[in-house]
């Protein structure tokens, strides 16, 4: 009998507890390999374990499950099967519908065993399909595409980037910006002649641009896509994109790869 490995993220000890006292009772079969407390670890393990089911903490230090869920789905390796994904959260009724309406397998805390019962008999009829498995990492990208909450609106649209060089500041008009990288707590700001730092995150610089302009194309890149020249996929599926005038090409995760659909 082929052994079922799962791992769960949960960033309060009395949750993660008895959410795993609730699946061994439930599906004693089921080994846990490891309890997690944020988004990171959750990531770092689950690349590590390659486990058959995630349980994933929506709100987490670190990362919260949804981002972890993104991660994995941009770093999977391509000969093993994306492992099924299960976010437990706290979300209200209301909120829910978000997971309704994507499919999502969702456990509401505090865990109720009736409620777990029937997610286990879900997750075991798919783990029995092996062409469903062959499509889970599809499935939780699509997923991902309706649960991960757009960047708000800025209320001023960012137009000159602020870059201290040495000691002095340059000021760099966004349109001129081909694209940027995250770079541990900076982001990188790449222009057709030049590269800087500035101190932010992605996550706080999306909102200031025109999205019609500058896409997210990878947890770690934002580019200008009046720079893009062409988008290219490798022998193995993965895409990438080639820049107008430059040597590198960008990568485009799994859950970004719709933008470059054929219109």
């Amino acid at each position: 009998m082929t052994t079922i490995r799962a791992l769960v993220a949960e960033d309060e000890p009395i949750l993660a507890y008895t959410l795993v006292q609730a699946l061994q009772r439930l599906w004693p079969e089921l080994q846990i390999g490891s309890v997690v407390e944020n988004g990171l670890a959750a990531v770092q393990e689950a690349l590590a374990q390659r486990p058959d089911i995630l349980f994933l903490d929506i709100k987490m230090p670190g990362k919260t499950g949804l981002e972890a869920a993104q991660e994995l789905a941009e770093e999977w390796p391509d000969d093993r099967a994306f492992p099924l994904v299960v976010f437990v959260t706290a979300y209200d009724e209301y909120a829910l519908q978000a997971f309704d309406q994507a499919a999502a397998d969702y456990v509401l805390k505090p865990v109720n065993d009736a409620r777990l019962a029937r997610t286990v008999e879900r997750l075991k009829a798919r783990l029995a399909r092996d062409d469903d498995r062959n499509h889970e990492l599809e499935r939780i990208v699509g997923q991902l595409r309706a649960l991960v909450p757009a960047a708000p609106v800025a209320a001023e649209r960012l137009t000159i980037i602020r870059a201290a060089v040495g000691n002095q500041i340059r000021m760099i008009p966004v349109e001129d910006v081909v694209y940027f990288e995250a770079a541990d707590k900076y982001v990188n700001v790449v222009t057709a002649d030049s590269e800087s730092l500035i101190r932010t995150s992605l996550k706080e610089l999306l909102p200031q641009l025109d999205r019609n302009q500058f896409w997210q194309i990878h947890r770690g890149t934002i580019v200008n896509a009046g720079h893009i020249e062409a988008a290219i996929r490798d022998e193995s599926g993965k895409l990438s994109v080639r820049l107008r005038g430059r040597a590198e090409c960008l990568a485009v995760s799994r859950v970004f790869a719709h933008l470059f659909k054929q219109m």
